[in-house]
């Protein structure tokens, strides 16, 4: 199995389609690097030599923020957004839909499975 920018890639899957299983890389990206290295994206990722997994490791270090760092960047993100006490950052906290959604119905993505909430007895009286 090859490392890539410190991450397992599928061997036996096209080189194009392996290293989209880097955080941070995706379709896009994916063919502009293999572009940049000059590696044909249709050979499996098992017949790259160490001379083209240095070029992509290289390519990828030097011009992509991936997996740890994208990660944290993203943390940072909302966590700023939720110290400044904007509404994207107070949905963030209240664990809703941040871009406009509905959520009388649906937005169970990000509620969480349903709570059922008992509902008031009849009162006889």
């Amino acid at each position: 199995m090859p490392r890539i920018a410190g991450v397992d890639i599928p061997d036996n899957k096209k080189i194009y389609y392996a290293i989209q299983y880097i955080h941070g890389i995706g379709p896009k990206f994916a063919a502009d690097i293999l572009a940049e290295a000059q590696i044909t994206p249709d050979i499996k990722a098992r017949e790259l030599d160490d001379h083209q997994v240095a070029a992509l490791n290289s390519l990828i270090d030097t011009g992509y923020v991936v997996e740890g760092a994208l990660r944290r960047q993203v943390g940072q993100n909302i966590q700023r957004l939720r110290d400044i006490r904007c509404y994207r950052g107070e949905r963030h906290k209240r664990g809703l839909p941040t871009r406009g959604q509905r959520t009388k119905c649906n937005a169970r993505t990000r509620k969480g499975r349903k709570k059922t909430v008992a509902g008031k007895k009849g009162i006889k009286g």
